[in-house]
């Protein structure tokens, strides 16, 4: 089955001005007061969540292990003026950062579960690693424990209405017995009340706990520890009831040496 990630003309669909507007309001309230000046995002991909931060005068770098992903942003970039640095890799390995120092480092897009939950650990600790003493890491997510409580069959999107065309999405969960989940995305494109063409992509996903990431961070010596809804600028209900959430905590401790965590 082709990989949405591949197929970056239809992953970024749901992308428009009120979504890039939206994400500059997130990042303008959640860095506000913050020493930050230089930004990497782990899990960039087309640039979508992170690319609104040139706009705040800060220094944006990326990696993403897709490169097609990577190309969209480029050129997303370079639309609005901007040459930013980007890497290919896999964030469980930022060795392709090795010798640079970033004041907020970060993954995005719900990015973390794509990968079991033994080596987001390992991923924390290689953004960690590049991470200033009193700078910042963060992550958004999707809210798992509501996910794994509830258990939802069906998630869906508003339609994307696109000139003389009308684009549904519908996303079919699946639950496994190791606890991880598919994805199943179904995009149906409709012209004149007629569907012409359908697309169906698999995303595989590990749940990962609220306190299980926390853990990480307060062992790792962060401080600050902030949960936000995602988009920040929203008024955070209580946790059971909110369907993603951003993490955001400042290091307090540096390391014993300077190179990057074993890979895995």
């Amino acid at each position: 089955m082709t990989n949405l990630y591949d197929r970056t003309d239809i992953y970024d669909l749901l992308e428009n001005k009120s979504q890039f507007d939206a994400y500059q309001k997130h990042w303008e309230s959640l860095l506000q007061g913050k020493n930050i000046h230089t930004f990497l995002d782990v899990s960039i991909g087309s640039g979508s969540v992170t690319l609104p931060i040139l706009n705040l005068g800060i220094q944006l770098s990326g990696s993403d292990l897709n490169k097609e992903m990577l190309k969209k942003c480029r050129c997303k970039s370079q639309n609005m003026k901007h040459e930013i640095e980007l890497k290919c890799s896999d964030f469980r390995d930022l060795s392709c950062w090795k010798g640079q120092e970033f004041d907020c480092v970060a993954s995005t897009g719900n990015s973390l579960p794509h990968v079991e939950n033994h080596h987001v650990l390992t991923a924390l600790e290689q953004m960690d690693a590049l991470i200033k003493p009193g700078g910042y890491l963060y992550f958004d997510t999707r809210n798992w424990d509501k996910i794994l409580k509830e258990r939802p069959r069906f998630y869906l999107y508003d339609p994307i209405l696109l000139e003389e065309q009308r684009v549904n999405l519908v996303q079919v969960w699946d639950y496994h017995s190791d606890n991880s989940m598919t994805f199943n995305l179904l995009y149906t494109f409709e012209k004149d009340n007629k569907i012409f063409q359908k697309e169906k992509f698999e995303e595989h996903y590990y749940p990962i706990a609220r306190d299980m990431l926390l853990k990480k961070l307060n062992a790792m010596g962060y401080a600050e520890i902030k949960i936000q809804c995602f988009p920040s600028y929203f008024e955070m209900p209580e946790f059971e009831h909110v369907e993603w959430y951003c993490v955001m905590g400042k290091k307090m401790r540096t390391h014993s040496n300077s190179t990057v965590p074993g890979t895995f």
